[in-house]
């Protein structure tokens, strides 16, 4: 049995073998608890950026009932923001609804990147999936994607901490939102950019990596100067994803197809 196991982590990486063996026989056990051990460091940046859009929130005159609806039926932190900006009393429905559409069409890329790891889910998991797919737990699942198989427990494991913070910290930010008048004077209003700051460092992968990264900024930069409302979200997105695409897949350099090792 040693020999059988010995031979088996020599054909994986060193963070691999950790990984796989956290899910098998863990402190909690399982691909859940590898799930929510991968998404905890994050949980505390989701905190400062919850309690500020509650604070936001409740300085437009929303109350904690209605904040903690909001964040537990959209749970879309950027559409939130979005709407929370532009809200009115009474707030204008249509408006509200076209502006969050906008901002989370880049959810159709997201999923479509997502799909090909979801072989073996049934329908009720990949619906379940889709509503609790964020940008934070996305990352993550992709990186998991490309080492080992998908599988719900994990993604589970990523979202649902992720969920259950979100509401709480939303609806604590609004409780106590009235004691941060101005969040950006103690510069809580960065950390919205620093989470997705570092979500872009851990799906780096090389010089390929920064084309799709630099077409999106180049057109959202100028979508945001030159066009009203929030498209330039949904066009820097759709910009990324037609030059990834027309990259193609990674092709394999002379020496590593000669070593028998893709690029």
């Amino acid at each position: 049995m040693h020999g059988e196991a010995a031979g088996n982590e020599a054909a994986v990486t060193t963070e691999d073998a950790t990984e796989g063996t956290m899910a098998r026989r863990g402190p909690v056990g399982g691909d859940f608890a590898a799930g929510v051990l991968r998404i905890l460091p994050l949980l505390v940046a989701v905190v400062v950026y919850g309690l500020l859009f509650g604070t936001l929130a409740a300085q437009k005159g929303l109350t904690p009932l209605e904040v903690a609806l909001m964040s537990a039926t959209v749970f879309a932190g950027a559409s939130q923001f979005v709407a929370v900006e532009i809200w009115t009393s009474p707030p204008a429905i249509l408006l509200l609804g076209a502006t969050a559409l906008m901002v989370n069409l880049r959810h159709v890329l997201m999923g479509a990147a997502l799909a090909p790891f979801l072989q073996g889910w049934s329908r009720g998991q990949i619906y379940g999936g889709l509503f609790f797919m964020a940008d934070e737990n996305w990352a993550f699942a992709l990186q998991r994607a490309a080492k080992a198989p998908l599988s719900p427990a994990y993604y589970l494991g990523l979202a649902l901490p992720l969920y259950f913070g979100w509401i709480a910290c939303t609806t604590l930010g609004t409780i106590f939102g009235g004691f941060v008048q101005d969040p950006a004077r103690y510069g809580l209003d960065f950390a919205f950019t620093a989470v997705f700051l570092t979500l872009l460092a851990g799906l780096w992968k090389g010089r390929r990596s920064a084309y799709p990264w630099l077409a999106s900024a180049a057109v959202a930069v100028a979508a945001y100067l030159t066009l009203p409302g929030v498209w330039y979200i949904a066009l820097g997105g759709l910009a990324g994803a037609l030059v990834g695409a027309c990259q193609g897949p990674p092709q394999a350099s002379a020496s590593a197809r000669e070593g028998g090792h893709a690029d």
